[in-house]
């Protein structure tokens, strides 16, 4: 079991690294003003979405999956921290689907947010992390 939860949080740091990086990208791309450098960004959310970002969730579920079915639950089905952690992967879900809407906006040229959107934008899965480490950590519940 060892071997799931080591993949599970080496996926799970693939992930954050996209859902840290892939925001930054929007914001320069929201910065650039010629079409070299659009398109350029276009590529690079692209390749960071698809090639890192949705691998590594997808990973990362699996793998919590495998340990929540194989001993987690039965273990901590009475614990709250599970369910707050669980709730909050389930935002992490919906935040990166909201990315790749505002990817798929941006590769149309539709982007409708300036770079300091994408600043704060940012800073959200950061808060996520923090509550999720202490959750898994300290157990608070």
């Amino acid at each position: 079991m060892e071997w799931i939860e080591a993949l599970h949080i080496i996926f799970m740091v693939t992930w954050f690294a996209g859902l840290f990086y892939l925001p930054r990208l929007f914001v320069y791309h929201a910065m650039a003003t010629d079409e070299l450098s659009k398109e350029r960004f276009k590529v690079m959310e692209r390749k960071l979405f698809f090639g890192i970002m949705t691998p590594g969730m997808i990973l990362t579920l699996a793998f919590g999956i495998w340990l929540l079915v194989s001993y987690a639950w039965m273990a901590f089905k009475d614990s709250g921290w599970l369910y707050a952690k669980l709730a909050l992967v389930a935002v992490l879900v919906l935040y990166h689907i909201y990315c790749g809407k505002l990817m798929f906006d941006f590769k149309h040229d539709r982007n409708r947010h300036g770079h300091v959107f994408y600043r704060w934008f940012n800073e959200f899965p950061v808060l996520i992390l923090f509550a999720v480490i202490i959750l898994v950590v300290v157990k608070p519940f």
